[in-house]
């Protein structure tokens, strides 16, 4: 009986676990649908129970503690089978969700418009999807499947590449066909440029550079924070992007977007791989698992 009285009170673990998942109060209170205030009360009772901080309150940021960390490790996953044991209690023999992961562009742009045929294939299988632009722990998450974007030395053990990164300038076919009639052109246009100065060739400076356009000077570019803006706004008409092939080539199939007639689509030496969790074995999971590579199969690259 000692044992189950040390234990921590269940509202403020569940609490502490939401902030360390989504590192941000303010999120986890959405997820919780708290107060910032109430979920930052149930975390410093946490603290108090445990007579030391599990969190670092920085500026407009915060991170674990070593005993934090310690915590969630053990807390996160041991939460997540309660839930599924009181999900199959109340909502009988259904199965849980396949949980499938990606950046935030990719789910966007290449799985949202097929997640739709998947369920009318296979109404019985619940999905649950986690936009993420951070690699997350797919064991620790409660994830299932993910869809990673790396070199190939960086791929998980047992990863199937899906297809590789080719680009392209990319428009929307009233501009294309000015916006493409010369290099000179092209750089009279609005390039629609997205901030991610880690992958430079995503970026329309390396682009130029390898078309021996280092020195040019477009006319204007317009900036975004997430890809599948970018691609929105070459579709809505607002200038030329750079085109992912993978995921923009169903709106080049169906004539939303005409890509550049003369420019070869340079490849990188990223890819995109898909990734099954260590013990997802469930077979709902190897449904969904299967479904995506005959998509890829059938024609999708």
């Amino acid at each position: 009986m000692s044992k189950l009285l040390a234990l921590p009170p269940l509202d403020a673990l569940r609490g502490f676990v939401a902030v360390a998942r989504r590192m941000s109060i303010t999120l986890a209170a959405q997820d919780l649908c708290l107060t910032q205030s109430a979920l930052s009360r149930q975390v410093q009772a946490l603290e108090a129970h445990f007579g030391t901080p599990l969190l670092v309150r920085k500026h407009r940021a915060i991170a674990l503690t070593q005993v934090g960390e310690q915590l969630f490790e053990m807390a996160s996953p041991w939460l997540d089978r309660i839930g599924e044991f009181s999900e199959s209690v109340r909502g009988g023999s259904r199965p849980r969700p396949v949980t499938i992961t990606a950046s935030i562009g990719v789910t966007s742009l290449w799985i949202l418009p097929w997640l739709g045929a998947f369920q009318s294939t296979h109404p019985g299988i619940d999905v649950r999807v986690a936009a993420h632009n951070s690699v997350l722990d797919l064991v620790q998450e409660g994830i299932d499947l993910a869809i990673r974007y790396c070199r190939q030395a960086q791929a998980p053990a047992g990863a199937v590449r899906l297809f590789h990164e080719q680009v392209v300038p990319v428009a929307h076919p009233a501009l294309a066909q000015k916006a493409f009639a010369s290099d000179e052109a092209l750089l009279q246009q609005v390039l629609l440029e997205w901030d991610e100065r880690g992958r430079p060739w995503l970026r329309w400076s390396d682009w130029l550079g390898t078309k021996g356009l280092s020195d040019a000077r477009p006319r204007r570019f317009l900036h975004f924070n997430q890809y599948d803006q970018v691609i929105q706004a070459a579709l809505d008409g607002h200038g030329v992007a750079l085109g992912r092939l993978a995921l923009v080539r169903p709106m080049l199939r169906d004539g939303r977007l005409v890509a550049h007639p003369g420019a070869d689509a340079g490849v990188s030496d990223y890819a995109y791989w898909l990734v099954r969790a260590p013990g997802a074995g469930r077979a709902e999971v190897g449904i969904l698992y299967d479904w995506i590579l005959q998509r890829v199969e059938a024609g999708a690259d």
